[in-house]
């Protein structure tokens, strides 16, 4: 370790060279590498962390580049987590860096996070977030939470003894919202900058737990608005009435993808072929509920765009049809229309393209 490279945070009072010891021979995994990911990763790689982990298996798009700031423009259609690891190693290539492209799933997720002692969980969807919460409080391994919604951010510190309990994400949260209760950067919108202010957050925190210095947002979760930069800190306690798995078996035999509403169970369509078939029925339709502006179109079908944001208020075009297919990016929005047009339409067909677009197109 150079220790000249880091001497700036070593002279602080209270931190010194102990601290950075304690840094250099810890393992961090980081689970989503957008715009909370790039600044906990740049930070934690940048203040010596031995080892970082990164999982994501998004590709990078231009749409990231204003907030995801560790990518570049000639990083657009590769792997998230490659892209960031070959970033981190010129920055500091005293650092081990390890990429995974992989989706976290119940059946990988103890041999992806069992390399490492802290986790930051900075993933954008509820499916992934409650299977590291659960994970992580079986495997007793703190976790880093982050989140942002419009102009606010959150941040907590799950699976940190203190007061003699542990808290996890599950005492706030029990149960995961219905798909229409959950919008996306996609649209809603996002500001590069609370990215980057809450990623730090977190960094810190990482920082905090493991060198002892400060108090981390133990049974604490913290609130900012950065129109106006109010802090809100709600304190929380242990619920003994909260659902958690109790061992990986346990872990394994939950659906998660489907008590966070992210798919239906029926009626979804998964390769070409099928897709054909279904909208080769008398008055079908395919609806994409992307934003206009997002990529790749869709060709070789005829088509409606109908965002999700104003989907609600435009469902009625959809009257004259039997049989309608949702598509979107991930399968997450499409699900969501799934859930809205089968309320105001009980007697038709619907459908959506399970993982999204880019699996058949």
């Amino acid at each position: 370790m150079d220790v000249k490279r880091y001497s700036r945070q070593i002279i602080l009072s209270g931190f010194g060279v102990e601290a950075q010891d304690k840094l250099f021979n810890s393992r961090v995994l980081v689970v989503g590498a957008g715009g909370l990911g790039c600044p906990v990763l740049q930070y934690l790689t940048s203040a010596g962390i031995g080892q970082v982990g990164i999982v994501d298996f998004d590709q990078v798009e231009v749409t990231n580049l204003h907030r995801q700031i560790l990518f570049k423009e000639g990083d657009v259609g590769k792997f998230k987590s490659i892209a960031a690891k070959e970033r981190l190693e010129e920055m500091n290539s005293e650092v081990k860096i390890v990429s995974f492209t992989e989706k976290i799933t119940a059946d990988n997720v103890s041999k992806i996070i069992d390399s490492y002692e802290i986790i930051v969980d900075c993933t954008d969807n509820f499916q992934i977030r409650y299977l590291l919460n659960d994970i992580c409080t079986i495997k007793n391994l703190p976790l880093i939470y982050g989140a942002i919604y419009q102009y606010e951010g959150q941040i907590s510190v799950f699976n940190v003894e203190k007061e003699e309990m542990r808290t996890n994400y599950r005492d706030l949260f029990p149960n995961p919202p219905s798909p229409s209760e959950v919008p996306t950067c996609n649209q809603t919108g996002v500001l590069g900058t609370l990215t980057g202010i809450i990623g730090t957050i977190q960094a810190q925190e990482v920082i905090k737990i493991i060198t002892g210095i400060g108090e981390p947002l133990v049974h604490k979760l913290m609130i900012f608005n950065i129109l106006d930069y109010t802090t809100r800190i709600i304190n929380f306690t242990k619920s003994e009435k909260n659902f958690t798995p109790k061992n990986e078996d346990e872990i394994k035999a939950i659906d998660y993808e489907h008590i966070c509403g992210v798919f239906t169970s029926v009626n979804e369509i998964e390769n070409l072929s099928r897709l054909k078939e279904v909208l080769s029925q008398k008055k079908s339709i395919l609806v994409d509920v992307r934003n206009e502006n997002e990529l790749p179109k869709i060709s070789g079908f005829d088509y409606k765009q109908i965002p999700l944001s104003v989907f609600k208020e435009n469902i009625h075009i959809l009257e004259e049809y039997d049989s309608i297919v949702f598509v979107c990016k991930t399968g997450l929005r499409s699900s969501r229309a799934v859930e809205i047009a089968e309320g105001k339409f009980p007697e038709k067909e619907i459908w959506h393209i399970r993982n999204g677009i880019e699996t058949i197109f």
